[in-house]
């Protein structure tokens, strides 16, 4: 009663565009339309849409064959253009945490299959300037909130923030090539001391906002492989498009 009350008297708005919608944290016709989700028919390692007939468990798109990523499997929500792009951005540079709430509910759907093993949600750092700029980390922000679904809640699934950390400031990845990307990112990541035993041959899911090149998701991967853990699986909101 008090939801509908609180409804009538502060219609919600899209979560892209600010046009009223019926349901909170939701997007409107138009924004949901040019929303490109991601269905069951995706890369078993990065997440991206394979095209064509629908994928089998372990098909993998042309770059992944190509370059094989360290983590076991991944998977992403959204293609990172037209709607996609527009709420990574908000989230990032927009101070807009609301979309955390729609987003974890996406991811959380995405990441079912690896519920029974007792996952840790281990989010991407930010190197501390980077934080004190930002304000937060959009990347933790995202899985504190997934943790609050039901299905993570169910599991009793949690959250280790600072499971890693940001061996140096990098530069930003805007703009840079592929190989460039993984060359700023070469090293840069590392277990944090303290919980390594904690995390030791434990399963990890690795989140994040988008995936463009990998590069990230990669350092992150083999710093929790470095320390036994395992096996690591990703999952991100949006997935870059190879021409993207």
């Amino acid at each position: 009663m008090l939801d509908r009350a609180k409804t009538w008297a502060f219609p919600p708005d899209c979560l892209r565009c600010g046009d009223r919608v019926e349901i909170p944290y939701g997007l409107c016709g138009p924004c949901w339309a040019e929303a490109q989700f991601i269905g069951k028919s995706c890369c078993h390692a990065c997440g991206d849409e394979l095209i064509g007939e629908e994928a089998a468990p372990s098909d993998l798109c042309d770059a992944c064959l190509m370059r094989p990523p360290p983590w076991d499997a991944g998977r992403a929500v959204l293609r990172y253009e037209g709607t996609g792009r527009a709420l990574v951005l908000a989230l990032k540079h927009g101070d807009r945490a609301d979309i955390c709430r729609a987003a974890s509910s996406w991811m959380a759907e995405k990441a079912q299959e690896w519920l029974g093993q007792n996952p840790l949600l281990v989010p991407i750092p930010l190197h501390p300037l980077r934080l004190l700029q930002r304000r937060f980390n959009q990347s933790a922000l995202l899985a504190h909130h997934i943790c609050r679904t039901p299905q993570f809640r169910e599991h009793a699934i949690t959250c280790l923030p600072d499971a890693l950390y940001r061996l140096r400031r990098t530069a930003s990845q805007d703009g840079l090539g592929a190989e460039a990307r993984f060359a700023n990112l070469d090293e840069a990541l590392a277990l944090t001391p303290r919980h390594c035993e904690r995390l030791r041959g434990r399963a990890i899911i690795l989140i994040d906002d988008v995936m463009t090149s990998g590069a990230t998701l990669w350092s992150a991967t083999h710093a929790l492989r470095l320390g036994g853990a395992g096996p690591i699986y990703v999952l991100v909101m949006a997935r870059a498009t190879k021409a993207a």
